[in-house]
């Protein structure tokens, strides 16, 4: 039996998943994804899913995702999602499709939240005092 792990980052959110000969059942964290809410969130993560079309039909997927917010954990499952059906398949055409819809399915988003700067870290990393003229 054929079993892939992946793993996908969005800022502080990260989700892990297993994928493995199956019924096309998908899991997040132990919960059915068509249950998932709010709906955003659902829609966001069926999209390699959508883009894999019957091949997402004879694999399981189980997620674990931790850490963030829930957009950033959608962002980290549909990574972990598309990164594990390329790799379960070897199928260069979906690796493809999953560049030309959106090259973050694959790549990640590089992006961070910008460090606070020292003496007033909680004001935010660019909290200045304000200047008055008169």
């Amino acid at each position: 039996m054929k079993i892939i792990q992946s793993v996908g980052k969005r800022k502080k959110a990260v989700a892990r998943a297993t994928v493995k000969e199956g019924k096309g059942r998908v899991r997040v964290n132990s919960k059915p994804l068509p249950i998932v809410e709010p709906e955003l969130v659902r829609i966001k993560m069926f999209e390699p899913i959508l883009l894999a079309g019957d091949t997402a039909n004879t694999v399981d997927i189980d997620i674990d995702v931790r850490g963030g917010g829930i957009m950033g954990q959608a962002d980290a499952c549909r990574i972990a999602i598309a990164r594990g059906l390329v790799e379960f398949t070897q199928d260069n055409s979906l690796k493809e499709a999953y560049l030309g819809y959106d090259r973050i399915l694959l790549r990640g988003d590089s992006r961070r939240t910008e460090e606070h700067k020292p003496s007033k870290s909680s004001k935010g990393p660019r909290a200045r005092r304000q200047k008055s003229y008169r």
